[in-house]
């Protein structure tokens, strides 16, 4: 079975740097503040969708192209730099992992980061190699585009019903749907849970160790693999 993962707000608790990070480029560049539930509202596109959304939004009309291109710049070195320390994944998330890796199924990532953003981190929690493929939104298209999800089926040769995606904002659920993989919703992530149940995930789970419950096989007619 496939397992693919969002990362932030689903694997990793880095809700609040990544809000943090953007509101001081916006102030760092003088442009219109952002109030923390814009932010998490578009956690989880890819970064030039994200704030394309958080201006067009607002109707800025004083927001530039050109600015908006540089906020992209600034958030980028703002994260960098809050993320020497990489943000700890959620409880639990690595024993989850692992063992979901002693049961021989593939895990993968499904991103809004960057690539560059994604390997930084994943070379800091010494993770190279540990998840079979991942995919980034400057590498594919953004969420909620399914072109990611395709492009892991593909690479696994797996077919849609062998697969489930796991994440915490209504991108994650609606790329999924538009391709007919299970769809697992966490409530601990960037969207609040009942904006992801709309997605009739297969399952809502408060705690990763949920995952490894025989619940989970039996709503996917899995069985395990």
């Amino acid at each position: 079975m496939l397992f693919v993962f969002d990362w932030d707000g689903t694997l990793s608790d880095s809700t609040e740097k990544i809000i943090v990070c953007m509101q001081r480029a916006t102030e760092a560049l003088s442009l219109p503040q952002l109030v923390a539930a814009d932010v998490r509202n578009i956690i989880g596109l890819g970064l030039p969708e994200a704030i394309a959304s958080l201006y067009s939004a607002h109707s800025y009309a004083g927001v530039s192209e050109r600015d908006r291109r540089a906020l992209a710049q600034e958030y980028g070195r703002q994260f960098t730099e809050a993320d020497q320390v990489p943000s700890a994944f959620f409880p639990g998330v690595l024993e989850v992992l692992s063992q979901l890796h002693l049961q021989g199924h593939k895990l993968a990532v499904a991103t809004g980061k960057s690539r560059r953003g994604l390997d930084r981190v994943l070379q800091r929690l010494d993770l190279q190699g540990f998840f079979h493929a991942s995919r980034c939104a400057d590498e594919t298209a953004s969420k909620p585009d399914p072109k990611m999800l395709r492009e892991l089926l593909a690479e696994f040769d797996c077919d849609v019903s062998f697969a489930v995606m796991i994440g915490d904002t209504e991108y994650d659920m609606e790329m999924a749907c538009r391709i007919g993989m299970a769809r697992v919703a966490v409530s601990f992530g960037a969207h609040d849970i009942e904006r992801l149940r709309g997605y009739n995930p297969v399952l809502c789970i408060d705690d990763m160790s949920q995952l490894l419950n025989l619940e989970l096989n039996l709503a996917l007619g899995l069985g395990l693999r």
